[in-house]
């Protein structure tokens, strides 16, 4: 399990990013999601609020899309 959170603030194309909190990336305006064993859940969550919400390439690369 890891704790995961998406950037309040959103990338150049529209997209807020969730990241594990470990991630080199890390941003400082961030909600919390919840803890999960895979990105997905996490992405799903962070689409309730953010409906255009993407994986980080860095952290989350299963769940980005490009």
């Amino acid at each position: 399990m890891a704790s995961y959170y998406v950037n309040d603030n959103a990338q150049p194309n529209g997209d807020h990013e969730v990241h594990v909190s470990a991630c080199a990336y890390f941003p400082s305006n961030r909600t919390y999601l919840g803890e999960y064993g895979s990105c997905a859940p996490a992405v799903a969550e962070a689409r309730k609020t953010w409906s255009q919400s993407n994986g980080c390439y860095h952290c989350c690369r299963p769940c980005h899309t490009s």
